[in-house]
């Protein structure tokens, strides 16, 4: 059986498919029973109209309206969690419990909760008024469909339907165009049912929320660029994300990206002599956390040569030959892996443990471990920070602290970089001089703690420089900030009162904070004296 797609507020058939396919169970590499159709352009095109009217209708939708959208996405995810549940446990492998059910599925729920807080709240829209000029200004909805591309590694809270890009952009106040993730298009069509059904109960336009599961990748390109799309959101692999940046750069679309990321962990001398068995523990778990395919997942430390170092690398070894490798969350896993990894060789990277497909029923590769000189990352810094979506690790052995911080400022932009000291302050010189230099070049900074963990939080950035992501400014994670992506700025100029968004009447009846005349306050404007 065909599934059908969610376009112009109807669930059809594809009638006029580019193709189809199926998704697999990484567990034991099995196709599962439904097939999914590959959308052609006549599809795009119709649901891009749609989405066209439902940003039009959408402009006098009231906050409460949007959030109440929301939270009925999320009372809707959790009416439906069995369902949700054992669907992507069969797409990705990834367990039950607690992953699942009792981490992921929470944290959906509760991020679509933030965003209809936002939605309510305005504070995302800033509004500023001069009002000796008379002139005004705030963020507002782009105006045009959003389009979502979804990760394979979060089924639920990065899914292109229902995940954080999607309740950022409807708590904007845009209609939203989902495009699944091969990997689970199972879980994405059970998400977009219960969006569809919130739909109904919040009065919405139809067309707010609409999905495809797949399409050609040169219509990719074409869809990224098209007119009617205000803005992408994208995560995924490098290539495919500097293609689409490429296509919607020359037309001149905004599109928001998170592609690969080493996240270096800075092992700092006092450290490693302190609790090196404590730190090789943190850092294998959080390595192997999910396969190792987090986009936070550390796939490179850098320690200063000696004993206490060398007394790190072993147990790490022993850690990383004697666990059992995870499952991956798809066929390209292992080949992607050891492609990498032909890279690390051929850079000067040795292989310590792992190297090789771990064979077995499912998708698997062995936990990797590799092991290079300061000097030569320094010669080679561009290869040997490739990344290798798994459990792979490479340690950088600088000869001393001179060589760490040059090491340090080699490193593209990442997500995330970790500088783990000394608990009583010896390396406290030593860890001015590599934030120094890793501050920069990172999203999020973290002491004595590991990155594959991203809070839900208003302070969250989960960003970085490029090509960690397309653009610093942004984050994907953190509300209301992760908003920001998806408005513009638009300004009012002498415009009268009866014309304005209410953010920017005198009277203020959103209640919102607004920045009036350089004070930040939620009070009317007050008439001047005659």
């Amino acid at each position: 059986m065909t599934m059908p797609v969610l376009v112009a507020g109807r669930w059809r058939d594809e009638s006029a498919a580019a193709g189809s396919f199926h998704a697999l169970n990484p567990a034991d590499r099995t196709p599962l029973a439904d097939a999914f159709p590959v959308s052609p352009e006549a599809t795009i095109e119709e649901a891009l109209g749609a989405g066209r009217d439902a940003a039009r209708a959408l402009r006098s939708a009231t906050p409460g309206a949007l959030a109440r959208f929301l939270e009925a996405c999320a009372e809707q995810i959790e009416a439906r969690a069995d369902a949700l549940v054992e669907m992507a446990h069969r797409e990705t492998a990834l367990p039950r419990e607690p992953r699942l059910r009792s981490v992921e599925l929470p944290r959906t729920t509760g991020q679509l909760r933030q965003a209809a807080r936002a939605a309510r709240e305005r504070s995302h829209t800033q509004p500023t008024l001069d009002t000796q000029a008379n002139i005004r200004s705030m963020r507002e909805p782009l105006g045009g469909v959003i389009l979502v591309f979804g990760p394979n590694n979060f089924p639920f809270a990065f899914n292109a339907m229902m995940g954080g890009d999607f309740a950022a952009a409807i708590a904007a106040g845009n209609p939203v165009l989902a495009k699944a993730n091969p990997g689970h298009p199972g879980t994405t069509r059970l998400l977009a049912e219960a969006a569809h059904a919130a739909l109904a109960e919040a009065g919405l336009p139809s067309s707010t929320v609409q999905l495809v599961y797949h399409v050609a990748a040169d219509l990719g390109l074409k869809l990224v660029a098209h007119p009617l799309v205000a803005a992408t959101a994208f995560t995924g692999s490098r290539k495919a994300g500097l293609a689409l940046k490429a296509a919607a750069d020359r037309a001149g679309k905004p599109i928001y990206l998170e592609m690969s990321s080493v996240n270096p962990v800075f092992l700092l001398p006092g450290a490693v002599e302190e609790r090196a068995d404590e730190v090789a523990a943190e850092l294998f778990q959080s390595c192997s956390l999910g396969a190792g395919q987090f986009c936070t997942n550390p796939g490179l430390s850098v320690v200063i040569e000696g004993p206490a170092s060398d007394g790190l690398l072993k147990s790490l070894q022993d850690l990383f030959e004697t666990r059992p490798p995870g499952t991956l969350l798809g066929a390209a896993g292992p080949s992607n892996i050891a492609a990498s990894l032909k890279t690390l060789v051929e850079a000067g990277a040795t292989v310590l443990a792992g190297g090789a497909d771990a064979g077995g029923a499912g998708f698997a590769f062995a936990n990797t471990l590799l092991r290079v000189s300061g000097e030569q990352f320094l010669r080679k810094a561009e290869a040997l920070q490739t990344e290798a979506f798994g459990t792979v690790h490479l340690m950088v052995f600088a000869h001393d602290l001179d060589e760490m911080v040059a090491v340090a400022d080699r490193f593209e932009g990442n997500l995330t970089g970790c500088i783990y000291s000394h608990k009583g302050g010896r390396d406290d010189e030593a860890y001015r001089l590599v934030a120094e230099a890793l501050r920069p070049r990172v999203g999020r900074l973290l002491n004595d703690k590991m990155p594959t963990g991203v809070a839900v939080s208003p302070a969250m950035n989960h960003g970085g420089p490029f090509p960690a992501t397309g653009h610093p400014g942004f984050t994907a994670v953190g509300i209301p900030a992760s908003l920001a992506r998806f408005t513009a700025l638009r300004c009012y100029d002498n415009v009268r009162q009866e014309r304005l968004p209410p953010e920017l009447r005198d009277e203020n009846p959103t209640g919102a904070w607004r920045l009036v005349d350089g004070t930040w306050t939620r009070d009317a404007v007050r008439p001047r004296p005659a």
